[in-house]
């Protein structure tokens, strides 16, 4: 999947720059160098708490959860630019992130810049993923708000520091709120 993505970021130019669309962690934790960022909105897809993370925000016996795009709505998010001739090593970085048990779907989404419309590389799931919740009730989402923890920590300090992020950026996302106050008074 990794050199399809490649193909299809040459196909859009030689000396293009690489787009990289950030609806979560890549907000708040993006691990690479950019030249700008900006808030945008992708249309067609919303951003969900509704992927199984059963390494980094949990584990086999106690999974957790991490945000995808799912398809319907939009998104407000973060675009970053990576100049040409850092994006195969960003590429690299993204994959062995984002990637390592290839459960996204990557695709370049139209994202609206200073510059205008361009695509940017966005990691999706399909409903049809094994890695894909479905509907969540209240209940489990605060089971899982108090117990889930893998390498990277708790699906709930995941959850919140997503939130802060996307406030720093003038992004209210109401159903990450909403989802949020499902989390135990003592938690938050």
């Amino acid at each position: 999947m990794l050199e399809i993505a490649r193909q299809q970021w040459k196909q859009q130019g030689n000396a293009q720059d690489l787009w990289v669309f950030g609806y979560a962690s890549l907000i708040w934790r993006p691990d690479f160098d950019h030249t700008e960022r900006h808030a945008t909105r992708v249309h067609g897809w919303h951003r969900a708490l509704a992927m199984w993370s059963r390494v980094n925000r949990g584990t086999p016996e106690i999974p957790g959860l991490v945000f995808a795009l799912l398809p319907g709505g939009s998104c407000r998010g973060v675009i970053y630019r990576i100049p040409h001739r850092h994006a195969n090593e960003v590429l690299d970085l993204l994959w062995a992130r984002e990637m390592p048990t290839a459960v996204y779907d990557p695709r370049w989404l139209p994202c609206s810049t200073p510059h205008g419309t361009v695509a940017a590389l966005a990691f999706t799931l399909s409903r049809r993923s094994p890695a894909f919740t479905g509907e969540l009730t209240p209940e489990q989402y605060r089971s899982i708000f108090s117990g889930a923890s893998g390498r990277y920590g708790t699906t709930l300090d995941y959850a919140r520091q997503t939130h802060e992020a996307l406030r720093a950026h003038g992004i209210d996302d109401i159903s990450l709120t909403r989802l949020l106050g499902h989390a135990r008074p003592d938690k938050l």
